[in-house]
Formats: structure tokens, C-alpha cells, sequence
């Protein structure tokens, strides 16, 4: 299924884990590293999940790698919102809830249009 030429969602994810990973960074110079662990993993597996289901086995193989992606999305903005929210964690650049907001809307976009498609 893989196609080599440029793929929006793939490049999306992949620009928003550098920043995560940017992030993370500060949150670990802070010495908060149980909430940088739990970020950098949920954030970076987004463009992972992403990424393999451009590789997928079948069908259901590409949407059930798009659904784990979604999830990810939806966690990585919980931790995003954890920080911006307390007062002992440096604000999340705007960007990223920018950014993660897109992503989360082509997924589900994807999923959508799979899901139809699906035979």
C-alpha cells in the first residue's frame, strides 16, 4: 500500500512529533519527567501508528492503525490540556493545539472515509 509520494497526514505527524519532542524538552529541563515520558510517547506515536498504516497488510490492517493514531491524538491532547491548565507546568505553545487539531481532523476524516469504503 506504501506510495512514496508526499503524504499530508505523514508529514503532519511527523512536523508535530519534532515539536513534541521540542517540548518535552523543556518539560524534562523542569525535571518533570513523568508528564514529558507520557507526552513524548503519546505525541510521537501518532506519526508512528500513521506512518505504519501506510504499510498495511489489508484494509482493515490500515484502519485499525489509523484508529490506534486517533487514540494517541486524543490522549496527547489530554496531557497538552493537563499542562496548559497547571500552574506548575510551563503553557504549550498554541501551535501545538494548532497543529494537533488539524491532525485530528484528517484522521478522522480517513477513518471516516475507510470505514465507508471499506470492501
Amino acid at each position: 500500500m506504501r506510495d512514496d509520494k508526499e503524504n499530508l497526514i505523514v508529514k503532519l505527524t511527523f512536523e508535530f512529533a519534532l515539536k513534541i519532542i521540542e517540548y518535552t524538552e523543556k518539560l524534562r529541563a523542569l525535571h518533570k519527567y513523568e508528564m514529558a515520558s507520557q507526552l513524548f510517547n503519546s505525541g510521537t506515536s501518532i506519526g508512528a501508528n500513521t506512518r505504519e498504516a501506510q504499510n498495511a497488510e489489508s484494509k482493515a490492517d490500515f484502519i485499525h492503525k489509523f484508529k490506534i493514531a486517533a487514540k494517541e491524538a486524543d490522549e496527547t491532547e489530554y496531557w497538552l490540556l493537563l499542562c496548559l491548565h497547571s500552574k506548575h507546568y510551563p503553557d504549550p505553545d498554541k501551535e501545538l493545539f494548532t497543529d494537533l487539531d488539524a491532525i485530528i481532523k484528517i484522521l478522522s476524516k480517513i477513518l471516516s472515509t475507510s470505514k465507508k469504503y471499506r470492501k
